[in-house]
């Protein structure tokens, strides 16, 4: 059953073509840390954006390979797009997702701080 999402205003919407997740992932990094997003990972091809890209704003640092994308409008970072260690990947922030009882979902942490 797939799951769906949006920023604050709902200016930026998406679906996820799969079940809704059951874990997590929090990251201590320097932007994971001011914004708090807890992590899903997919694939591009189970991701489908609903709403033109022209409201949506991209933040890149460090190596530029993942492009953090926030809402022109409201300032929520709904999704991110990029390279991962597998190849091309859409990091969904669970926080912004409909129907997930994030009290639920088993928190994994990852130490970006460290890399």
């Amino acid at each position: 059953m797939p799951f769906t999402g949006s920023c604050h205003c709902g200016a930026i919407r998406y679906t996820v073509d799969e079940e809704p997740p059951a874990r997590a992932l929090a990251c201590n990094c320097s932007i994971c840390r001011r914004k708090a997003p807890l992590h899903h990972f997919t694939t591009p091809d189970k991701f489908t954006l609903h709403t033109p890209r022209e409201g949506i704003a991209t933040y890149e640092f460090n190596h530029h390979v993942i492009h953090h994308h926030f809402c022109a409008t409201c300032g929520i970072a709904p999704f991110a797009e990029g390279e991962g260690p597998q190849g091309p990947m859409v990091e969904i922030n669970l926080r912004c997702a409909e129907g997930i009882d994030l009290d639920a979902l088993q928190i994994d942490h990852y130490d970006g701080a460290s890399r």
